[in-house]
């Protein structure tokens, strides 16, 4: 229950951050070309809300029109009388600018004379960058935080020449040729250097992979269906394998009492072979309640001692921590030095994520589709800053790639229709905008629906 609370926690604040930089961004921007911003809200506040106040602020173009002592252009003398608040539905937020046909559907603003302060009545090319803005906003803020994340921590990351034990595959990295043990090498000829979100997408993407097994490198043909039955069962590529090493030994358990000491290697219960902590974990399933005869290297002497298993498939030893076990590698970075970084990962992951999207289109993408529930899934169950603001940068970076799909209702549907105005030289008319506006809010809805749905199949179900 306390880490359904912390990763809850995490979301909503999660979400707070992203919203709220991306519905700044539309705020800034309409406040720089003179357009009046009527609210600004950090959550919904359908009825009422928890907290408001109003600030009339002056554009840019006013300020700096005062400030030099020039006359102030009719279509930014409108200042800007701005609700701000809290609302009491804590999920999402939204600014509503006037003169606009958005999700508040008020249509009786639209029927009312147009106004020079009313974004109806600017220039395709300030609307355009009006709606772009927030897009934007989330990509330069998963910039930003990715490049403050690798001044602050740096990169920490296992070599795959370092990992000496090799990875752990799931099923269908199995199906398609890969071995527990492999040491992962290359992709289509390109040195991989450590797990990480990039290199999965070199493997996905290449033709083969070679591999260090028992001595020789080996080369293993990527299925194309790979990708998609990760994505049907939910079972990630790889994992750096852990080799069973005693780091601590509980007293009153089986391994106790056998014997077994902090250092020993298990290599073997009864007839199995087992290399890593999930073999041991699997092999130990079949004995409990049993005694077992265990087999385990010490120093260099090869020693079985008969082991009682308990009612939970226990021995009462922890394994060594993979960080104890190889040498990682940190990478430091300078203020100067975070900062290409942080654009390089961003590109990365937005490049990355936008090659994925074709998988959504597929049944079997289709159905990993997931909601809050999967979304807060993805946190740490216990608070770690670290894992907060990597999983955020990497939400700010979907939040804006989603946005910007051309489907009414988002902010990719305005940029469409203002596309087609700024091409054709000839504006959509209100009625059909307050149409394609109604259209887009019920797929929203809909995909809302069917994602959190496949939450509580998942959930309840599987």
């Amino acid at each position: 229950m306390e880490s359904f609370l912390i990763k809850a926690l995490q979301l909503m604040l999660s979400l707070s951050i992203l919203v709220g930089f991306h519905e700044f961004g539309h705020y800034i921007f309409a406040r720089i070309f003179g357009i009046r911003v009527e609210r600004f809200f950090l959550f919904f506040d359908y009825k009422f809300a928890l907290l408001s106040f109003k600030r009339e602020a002056k554009s840019l173009v006013v300020k700096v029109c005062d400030k030099l002592k020039f006359d102030i252009p009719m279509w930014a003398a409108k200042p800007s009388d701005t609700e701000f608040g809290v609302g009491w539905i804590p999920f999402g937020g939204y600014v509503k600018i006037a003169g606009m046909i958005d999700e508040s559907m008020d249509l009786e603003q639209m029927k009312q004379p147009m106004q020079p302060w009313e974004f109806r009545s600017k220039p395709a090319w300030q609307r355009l960058l009006v709606m772009v803005a927030g897009v934007l906003f989330n990509f330069i803020l998963a910039i930003i935080i990715y490049a403050a994340v690798t001044f602050h921590w740096g990169e920490t990351y296992l070599p795959f020449e370092n990992a000496t034990a090799g990875m752990e595959f799931s099923q269908p990295a199995l199906d398609s040729g890969f071995r527990n043990g492999d040491i992962i090498l290359a992709a289509d000829g390109e040195k991989l250097e450590y797990l990480n979100n990039e290199t999965l997408h070199a493997i996905i993407e290449a033709q083969q992979v070679s591999v260090l097994r028992d001595g020789a490198e080996v080369a293993v043909a990527i299925d194309d269906s790979m990708m998609l039955k990760i994505m049907q069962q939910n079972t990630g590529f790889a994992s750096y394998r852990i080799p069973p090493v005693v780091y601590m030994v509980e007293e009153n358990m089986g391994a106790h009492a056998a014997g077994i000491v902090k250092g020993d290697k298990i290599v073997g219960i009864d007839s199995t072979a087992v290399g890593s902590l999930t073999e041991l974990r699997l092999a130990l399933e079949s004995y409990k309640s049993q005694t077992v005869d265990v087999t385990f290297m010490r120093a260099d002497s090869l020693m079985t001692a008969s082991v009682a298993v308990d009612s939970l498939a226990r021995i009462g030893v922890a394994i060594t921590p993979i960080n104890q076990l190889f040498t990682f590698v940190t990478k430091k970075y300078t203020f100067w030095e975070s900062i290409p970084r942080g654009v390089e990962i961003g590109v990365s992951r937005l490049t990355n994520y936008v090659s994925d999207f074709k998988y959504v289109f597929t049944k079997e993408g289709a159905q990993s589709l997931g909601g809050f529930g999967s979304i807060g899934s993805l946190f740490a169950p216990s608070w770690d800053w670290y894992s907060f603001w990597s999983m955020t940068a990497f939400l700010s970076v979907i939040l804006a790639f989603m946005n910007i799909l051309p489907i009414p209702a988002l902010d990719g549907g305005h940029v469409l229709f203002l596309l087609y105005e700024v091409i054709t030289r000839r504006k959509p008319g209100d009625k059909f905008l307050e149409i394609a506006q109604t259209i887009g809010l019920f797929l929203l809805f809909g995909l809302l629906i069917y994602a959190n749905a496949n939450d509580i199949v998942r959930f309840f179900f599987k």
